[in-house]
Formats: C-alpha cells, structure tokens, sequence
C-alpha cells in the first residue's frame, strides 16, 4: 500500500511528494525544495523511515517545481524524469529562476522520458502516467488505480485549475485534460495538487467554479 507524504517547500508554497511502499521503495515528486533547511526536511524524513528513493519525477517543469533537483540528483543518485515537451522549461529553469530571485544551477539532466501510458514502477507499486498539457506543454498527472488518488500537478486544484498564462498554455487544452483523463475518474479519487489541500474528483466535479463544462 502507497503512503502519500507532502513537504510544502520555497515562495511558491509548491507542494512536493514522497510515495512509498511497504518495501521502503519510495519516489519523490516534484522537488521543490530550494534551502538547506527544505532539503534537510526531507532527507530526515527519508532516513527516519529508511526509505530508498529510486526515482525522481516530474509533474511539469515549471521553475517551482524544480529547484531540488540536482540536490536529490546528487544526494540519491538519481536522474530526472518527465515528459520530452518539458526539457526546454526544464533546461531555462536557471534562467526563469533569476527572475523570481532564485539562484538555481545549471540542472542535471535525464536520462529518460516518462510517456502518456507509462507505468510508473517501484518497490509493489505503480502509478499510470497520463499527459495533461494546458497549464503546460509536458505536463503528466499520476494515476493510482489501485488505491483511487491522483497527483495532479498544476492541472487541478481544490476549486481551481492551472493557470493557462505562460508561454504553451492553453485554456482548452486544459479543459480538454480535465475532462479526459481526470473527470474520467470516480467521483471518490483523492487529488493531490501542486499547491494548496488535497481535494476529490467528485467534489470538482459540483463545485470547481472553473470548470467549463
């Protein structure tokens, strides 16, 4: 069985994702870890549990989304992996960083690409990728089938979606991931999002003021 932990980390108040199993296997999601002290937290959390992370993925690559990536990289000895349409966001991170005031290196890059389709595998579980763009080109959600949740990213939100503003997004293209491979789910799936609380498929479904049906 998945145990879902979140860290919310840097300005953006992002919130990133440790998954683990009964096998200590774990995946960390999206880490936005940015200071010594964010990267501490979830490294004590990691030994506390004597975790092993065996795979580092992305949601998107948005700036804040990414800023610990070369300090799980290098602490775990890990490789990125998200969708090919990310690599260009993922590459000017450093850059897109100094406007926002963050000082990020020069980000290790991956080795592989996750697909729509692709099962996500570790220690007894998996979850299902399913590409999502409108927030962003390269954007993936997380599928558990097994135990009924989703990792959503900056697709969906408790009463709110993705911003469709920054350069590729495109407000029918999220709508159209939305009601494709989200809304798609059971009404009793538990969402979990890129920033902000944990939500449900059904209750976006009636109360999500954003949705364009």
């Amino acid at each position: 069985m998945i145990t879902v932990e979140k860290f919310v980390f840097n300005p953006f108040q992002e919130n990133t994702y440790i998954l683990y199993d009964e096998t200590k296997e774990c995946i960390i999601i999206d880490p936005g870890c940015m200071d010594r002290h964010e990267c501490s937290e979830m490294t004590v959390f990691i030994a506390a549990r004597e975790l092993k992370p065996v795979r580092l993925i992305y949601t998107h690559c948005h700036v804040d989304h990414v800023p610990g990536n070369n300090f799980i990289c290098e602490t775990y000895g890990l490789t990125p992996e998200f969708h090919e349409a990310g690599l260009s966001f993922f590459k000017d991170a450093p850059r897109h960083g100094h406007i926002y005031g963050f000082n990020l290196a020069d980000p290790i890059m991956p080795e592989n690409f996750i697909s729509h389709g692709d099962m996500i595998a570790f220690g007894n579980s998996q979850l299902k990728a399913v590409y999502t763009p409108g927030h962003v080109d390269g954007h993936l959600c997380f599928i558990c089938e097994e135990q009924h949740f989703v990792i959503t990213g900056d697709v969906l939100f408790k009463d709110s979606i993705g911003r469709t503003d920054f350069p590729t997004g495109d407000f029918d293209k999220l709508m159209q991931s939305i009601h494709n491979h989200l809304f798609t789910l059971e009404d009793d799936y538990k969402v979990y999002c890129g920033h902000g609380p944990e939500t449900s498929i059904g209750y976006e479904k009636v109360n999500n003021p954003f949705i364009k049906f």
